[in-house]
């Protein structure tokens, strides 16, 4: 997905947290992140940004590159170009009203299902639509060690990559400081 658009040099990395946040996970991913002087890109959902804006200004004041992804995590090759097209607006809405301040220009499609229409209407607000290398796959482990096995495994071969993670998963946060 995207690949015409290769940004990184070799053994270079982009670390990205989709869905949230939410306080339990996001607050350690942010330590952890703080103690290895590292910046990542946080796709933040509308809603929860709403739900904690503390938390989300919390992303931001650590120098943290804030991103969209969608008000409610809606699948938009499933809802239609016009609901699909309110999800990406809300989702930009809330979370710049969240954080209280402008934020970054991109945006990640839920479960990366994009569609032809809604990329379009992105590349007509000038937003950076980005996809994934590695995936964490932290949504199905219940462990750090897992996670950090996924990350590995997958970033080895390439040597570089946007690696996804979730920073409402209890395994995220627990693996985060060893992939650091």
């Amino acid at each position: 997905q995207y690949k015409e658009n290769d940004i990184l040099r070799d053994k270079e990395v982009i670390l990205t947290f989709d869905d949230g946040p939410l306080r339990p996970y996001t607050k350690p991913v942010l330590e952890a992140l703080a103690a290895h002087c590292t910046r990542a890109t946080f796709f933040m959902v509308g809603r929860q940004a709403l739900a904690d804006p503390e938390m989300a200004r919390e992303v931001a004041r650590r120098g943290h590159t804030i991103g969209t992804h969608t008000y409610s995590h809606q699948n938009m090759r499933a809802i239609g170009a016009s609901r699909a097209r309110i999800e990406i607006e809300q989702g930009f809405s809330a979370v710049r009203r969240a954080i209280g301040q402008p934020i970054a220009p991109f945006f990640r499609f839920p479960y990366l299902a994009d569609s032809q229409a809604m990329m379009e209407h992105l590349r007509e607000r000038n937003i950076a639509m980005f996809s994934i290398d590695v995936d964490a796959i932290d949504y199905r482990a219940k462990e750090g060690a897992t996670v950090h096995r996924n990350v590995m495994v997958d970033l080895m071969p390439r040597r570089k990559g946007i690696i996804l993670f979730h920073d409402l998963q209890p395994s995220t946060a627990s693996a985060i400081k060893g992939v650091l």
